[in-house]
């Protein structure tokens, strides 16, 4: 296994993961808003899925399993009502968001929303969040919105809810609380939005 090893200010930090590292020092040196700082790794285990995570403040959803050789990540639904939105449009119809494709990683996608040249107001809700000190909220994939409804559906209101992944330039992914579908629809159609945060496992 990889292992960087960091020093600064007389302490060293071993870790087992390049992106670990990168996370610390985005959390160390990116302004507000702090979606670059939406990777650190938690100081306590889990607790069982659909339980109050102390400390993380939220309920833990379960685990979505990393891209590309990243870490996979603790899921957790904020109990804020600060984080849930009733009506609110994805954004950017007939412009297409490449980057904005991922089907398992929420963050990626609102990042790259967050820094289009045309506004995602469901993305920037969500990266626009701070609640409890906390500022590292982002809308989900609608891989971590499907295992949403599989391991904690109790904490939705049925209905509607955007993901962050785009289907295309006019459309982009919904998960379904109630049946369990998932469709896509335009991007300027207005439906509910719930955000989440994660840790990294490790």
């Amino acid at each position: 296994m990889e292992e960087i090893v960091l020093q600064h200010a007389g302490i060293t930090l071993t870790a087992p993961h390049a992106t670990v590292v990168e996370a610390l020092l985005d959390r160390l040196a990116a302004p507000a808003p702090a979606l670059l700082t939406a990777e650190l790794v938690s100081t306590s285990r889990p607790p069982a899925i659909g339980k109050f995570w102390h400390g993380e403040g939220g309920i833990y959803a379960g685990l979505m399993r990393g891209e590309d050789g990243n870490p996979d990540w603790h899921l957790i639904v904020p109990t804020d009502p600060a984080a849930y939105f009733t009506d609110i449009a994805w954004g950017g119809y007939e412009h297409d968001e490449p980057e904005a494709t991922h089907e398992r990683d929420g963050l990626a996608n609102t990042r790259a929303l967050v820094e289009s040249d045309v506004e995602h107001p469901a993305a920037e809700w969500a990266a626009g969040l701070f609640i409890d000190g906390r500022a590292d909220f982002y809308l989900p994939s609608r891989r971590e919105l499907r295992l949403c409804w599989v391991n904690v559906p109790e904490l939705f209101v049925d209905g509607y809810y955007w993901s962050s992944t785009q289907y295309s330039p006019n459309y982009a992914w919904l998960q379904v609380f109630g049946d369990g579908y998932q469709y896509y629809d335009h991007k300027d159609r207005q439906y509910r939005a719930r955000a989440v945060r994660r840790v990294l496992a490790l």
